[in-house]
């Protein structure tokens, strides 16, 4: 943990989940931007803005929340295959200050544990500070890699559900 953590300065996540498919397989469908509303329960789109090499800039709109406002911003990431690792960032940082968020892809026995990191500082005027977003984050982080897990593993015929 940094001092910065300690002081309560920012917000910091860490979850992953062990996937039962070949790390090919997980990083070819986790890495298809275009995809995500496929794959996550959250989106409702994914439009690709610009992509130049292995840097991808898009846009992301959530399903309409309860008052029927649909949130979106815009990010970008840059996937390093031969590492198996992805850095991103909100272009749009939105109620956030910054968020960066790292991907880790590792084998593990037959599978692939993925590891989600993020990092990221709320605006004094956000409808919930630092604690409060973390919190948020690590329960739907929790649900969001769980669907992505069986619906991967279904794909590579491992599905457990």
């Amino acid at each position: 943990m940094t001092i910065e953590q300690q002081a309560g300065q920012i917000g910091h996540t860490d979850n992953s989940v062990y996937i039962d498919a070949d790390i090919d397989l997980v990083w070819e469908l986790t890495n298809d931007v275009s995809s995500w509303p496929r794959l996550f329960t959250e989106y409702a789109s994914a439009e690709i803005l610009h992509q130049e090499g292995d840097t991808v800039r898009f846009r992301l709109a959530l399903h309409p929340d309860d008052t029927g406002k649909v949130w979106s911003w815009v990010s970008e990431r840059t996937v390093d295959r031969a590492a198996r690792r992805v850095t991103a960032r909100r272009v749009e940082p939105g109620p956030f200050v910054h968020m960066d968020i790292q991907w880790f892809y590792q084998p593990e026995g037959d599978g692939t544990r993925m590891r989600w990191v993020q990092d990221f500082k709320m605006r004094p005027d956000a409808p919930l500070d630092d604690a409060g977003m973390t919190d948020r984050i690590n329960a739907n982080t929790l649900i969001q890699m769980d669907v992505i897990r069986q619906k991967i593993e279904k794909a590579e015929g491992r599905g457990r559900d």
